[in-house]
């Protein structure tokens, strides 16, 4: 497995909200009860698909694979109008600091950045309504009822930025991971070889009262801004830090030069990293002298303007002046967060029903010698709608679409009375009718 289809913060997924359950059809049947009414109950509606923010996760890679998720189609309707049973909802759990895009549009949804916020993606679809619904004065025995409609469907882009106050950049093998666990409560992978760190890794710092989360970038090189080894994947995330901390290793031989070239990287992958603030960490001063050190430090501070910390994240040496350059620079927080409890409370969604064609479309084609075919979004709609298995659905889809005029247009295209009319080509059919052939 190549080094970067291990670091996933990138995914698409489909997403599929559940259809809701047709309404029923149904009467009573009871001893003495020789002619009771309809009692069919609707249909549940379908389960939502909700993505929720939780800081116990710090990668997409469990989504990685994953071709579509789907929600709980809602029961079917039942006589005693007993109403079907909601759809389960399904909750997609993504780290703090994921955006969720529609794949399709580039419109972003939701901008996950709180710990239990939740939006939803994909709403269920609408319950139909039994026949008990219908019953009238004048119609006292309907067989009429609605199909449950389809749930929402969405192909998302979920892009993982991290939220830390800190991130640690700098060429692969400076030491940015002994540097994070020297000063937090993180515990990344430490070896001595190219890309160690393939997710970044996050930890919290404390200092005095506070706490600062602090993000190890995994390693860039030169090209990043261009994707050059995993460059384009990791500076992604160097957006959101609110202060960057080049590492830079003191036993190489020109750290200064180090630092211009990531310097331009960073310039490179997006303007606004150009102005953020930044410090120098000056790394593994256990491999140079005392003498060596402090020529790096005049000669860093001078050229670059930055404020430099030599450190040995191995020997812990000046990890406290580190944490305190951090609790200096870094802003206390003024907003208060919100409360978890009411972030884990999911709103309250409710099912779109299909709305009627706002420009209702009507078309007549003759398919055969006594044969036509009726079209259009009103035929779709109505179709989508009603349970045309029953008669009177299918009465009730007929009225609506002699309102628009059907057997004019019928007529006009030649039809006599006995020929077949078909609702779309593979729809119910019915025995066209001229009033004035009667």
């Amino acid at each position: 497995m190549n080094e970067e289809s291990n670091f996933i913060d990138v995914i698409k997924i489909r997403v599929k909200a559940g259809k809701g359950g047709d309404g029923a059809v149904s009467f009573r049947r009871e001893k003495y009860v020789p002619r009771g009414g309809p009692d069919g109950g609707d249909g549940g509606d379908g389960g939502s698909v909700f993505i929720r923010a939780t800081s116990s996760k710090n990668t997409l890679a469990e989504l990685y694979g994953v071709k579509i998720i789907k929600a709980e189609n809602g029961a079917s309707g039942a006589g005693k109008k007993k109403h079907g049973a909601k759809g389960k909802d399904v909750i997609i759990e993504v780290p703090v600091g994921t955006i969720v895009k529609n794949a399709v549009t580039g419109e972003v949804i939701a901008d996950l950045s709180q710990d239990g916020q939740v939006v939803c993606v994909a709403v269920g679809g609408k319950g139909g309504r039994g026949n008990a619904r219908f019953a009238s004065p004048t119609l006292r025995a309907p067989r009429i009822a609605e199909k449950g409609e389809e749930g929402e469907e969405k192909t998302l882009l979920l892009e993982l930025k991290l939220l830390a106050d800190v991130g640690l950049i700098g060429y692969p093998n400076v030491g940015k991971s002994s540097l994070i666990a020297s000063v937090s409560n993180a515990r990344p992978k430490i070896a001595s070889y190219p890309f160690t760190t393939l997710v970044p890794n996050l930890g919290v710092v404390k200092f005095n009262d506070r706490s600062i989360v602090i993000a190890d970038i995994p390693g860039l090189i030169e090209g990043a801004h261009r994707g050059a080894g995993l460059g384009d994947t990791f500076l992604r995330h160097v957006e959101r830090c609110a202060l960057l901390a080049h590492v830079l290793d003191a036993s190489r031989e020109d750290p200064l030069e180090d630092w211009k070239k990531l310097r331009e990287e960073l310039e490179k992958f997006h303007s606004d990293l150009a102005p953020k603030p930044e410090i120098i960490v000056l790394n593994k001063i256990d491999l140079v002298s005392p003498e060596r050190i402090e020529e790096l430090v005049e000669k860093l501070s001078r050229e670059t303007g930055k404020d430099v910390v030599p450190v040995s994240a191995l020997l812990r040496t000046n990890i406290d002046v580190f944490k305190s350059l951090l609790g200096r620079i870094i802003p206390k927080k003024l907003s208060q967060p919100v409360s978890k409890d009411k972030l884990e409370k999911l709103p309250k969604i409710e099912p779109r029903r299909k709305v009627f064609p706002e420009f209702p479309e009507l078309r007549v084609r003759k398919i055969g010698e006594n044969e036509f075919v009726v079209e259009g979004n009103l035929v779709e709609y109505l179709l989508s709608k009603y349970r045309v298995e029953f008669k009177d659905s299918l009465r009730e889809v007929l009225n609506v679409l002699e309102r628009y005029g059907v057997s004019q247009r019928l007529k006009e295209h030649g039809a006599r009375t006995g020929d077949t009319v078909y609702l779309t080509e593979h729809g119910p059919a019915f025995e066209y009718l001229d009033d004035e052939e009667k």
